[in-house]
């Protein structure tokens, strides 16, 4: 399976906005864009005039970074939200958010993207009981989310519980700390989204 393996820093440098790749780390004074804020390279700290193509492409590879997401994958989320009813900017980064990676992620049993992808592939998660591994998958309402009984003692997981009052949880989930599981309320709604994303920038961007 093709996945970034470069420096997760380098990325929210680049986009110029903390991207909250690496967890805990990011809401310190480690954080690289606290600390270098500008694009890497030898010439990232030079004046770059940026088009309107180039402000698109941004915005896509923004989006694309936050979810951990290569542009194969992107494009076929795109083509997917291209097909439903509604706004096609808005269907893309519902479809983006109802991914089990990104769901465990939400509810605070991984405290980045990245850990929740590991634990998902890793089978620490059930799904309406069943054991899913595959990050991609896409919940529904009514689901229940759950960690396995044998993994809840895993270290990672509660001290990301723990921390989870500093993120919340969005309006669609419920999260029952005690019983390790959270519950699919409703469809997630674009207020939910608190990331700063013009995803009209990238319906544009693949409209060309």
């Amino acid at each position: 399976m093709a996945r970034y393996t470069g420096p997760s820093c380098r990325l929210c440098r680049r986009e110029n906005i903390e991207l909250f790749l690496k967890g805990e780390r990011c809401y310190t004074d480690k954080c690289a864009i606290k600390r270098r804020n500008y694009p890497p390279g030898q010439h990232g700290q030079g004046r770059i005039k940026v088009s309107s193509y180039g402000v698109q492409l941004r915005e896509k590879q923004k989006v694309r970074r936050i979810y951990g997401i290569l542009e194969k994958q992107f494009r076929g989320y795109f083509e997917e939200a291209d097909r439903m009813k509604g706004v096609t900017g808005e269907n893309l980064l519902f479809l983006l958010e109802r991914r089990l990676d990104n769901t465990v992620y939400r509810l605070g049993f991984a405290s980045s993207r990245t850990e929740a992808r590991i634990l998902v592939r890793h089978c620490h998660f059930t799904v309406n009981g069943k054991k899913v591994n595959i990050p991609s998958y896409q919940v529904r309402v009514g689901d229940v989310v759950e960690l396995r009984e044998k993994s809840r003692k895993v270290a990672c997981v509660n001290e990301s519980l723990e921390a989870v009052v500093r993120r919340g949880i969005p309006q669609w989930l419920e999260l029952d700390k005690v019983a390790f599981k959270g519950v699919i309320k409703s469809l997630p709604a674009r207020e939910d989204i608190t990331a700063p994303i013009q995803e009209q920038l990238i319906v544009e961007l693949y409209s060309k």
